[in-house]
């Protein structure tokens, strides 16, 4: 197929929430020998951005978003190792740390917030839940990243983002990494309060707060 004809079916897969037709269209791209970078930009972006504007009017819900970025999960996934052989996967998107706090175990939606970033072409690094504030740095630390986000379901837990910012000003690093606070009981408010630099409600908000950091579209 030519890039006419295979990026608006990559765009419909993702929009559609088809692995396997997501899947499918990455290995043919990859055996054809396109430009894999134009092919995640040009195929697969447009597609998963359709469905952070379907979700914010209210025609997608969970389960739509959900289908959606394990479908772009499966064209990643064959995508980023032919991209690493190329040298070019640090060229789609910055590295994030994302977990949810110590003391916390819940993940389901740190788990759709990774899910989206990684489909929005961030090299994402999840270390799960009830993750300990030293380990989110020493991750961002060992991997090069420039963001790092924290998840907490709980009104007690959430207390440990505020611990986390003053542990990186404690190490000299605060202005070293955008740090980006979610969950429940967390709000914007909460986020200025604590020194955070942003907050987002849900995960297409998400996407959106770090590309800003990053200075993409």
């Amino acid at each position: 197929m030519t890039k006419n004809e295979i990026y608006p079916k990559m765009n419909e897969a993702i929009v559609a929430g088809d692995r396997e037709a997501a899947r499918a269209l990455a290995e043919d791209a990859v055996r054809s020998g396109l430009d894999l970078l134009e092919v995640v930009e040009q195929g697969y972006v447009p597609g998963i951005q359709k469905v952070g504007e379907l979700w914010e009017r209210g025609e997608y819900f969970l389960p739509e978003l959900i289908s959606s970025a394990e479908a772009m999960k499966a064209a990643m996934a064959v995508l980023d190792p032919a991209l690493n052989r190329q040298n070019l996967g640090a060229r789609i998107g910055g590295k994030v740390v994302i977990g949810t706090i110590e003391g916390d175990i819940h993940d389901i939606g740190k788990n759709l917030v990774a899910s989206m970033l990684q489909a929005g072409g961030f090299e994402v690094f999840d270390l799960g839940a009830d993750v300990k504030l030293e380990r989110f740095i020493d991750k961002a630390e060992e991997v090069g990243a420039g963001m790092i986000c924290l998840s907490a379901l709980l009104t007690t837990t959430m207390m440990n983002q505020r611990r986390f910012i003053a542990l990186l000003r404690d190490r000299g690093l605060r202005d070293k990494y955008k740090v980006l606070v979610g969950g429940a009981p967390a709000n914007r408010k909460w986020a200025e309060e604590i020194g955070a630099d942003g907050y987002a409600e849900n995960a297409v908000a998400a996407v959106k707060l770090a590309k800003s950091f990053a200075g993409r579209p």
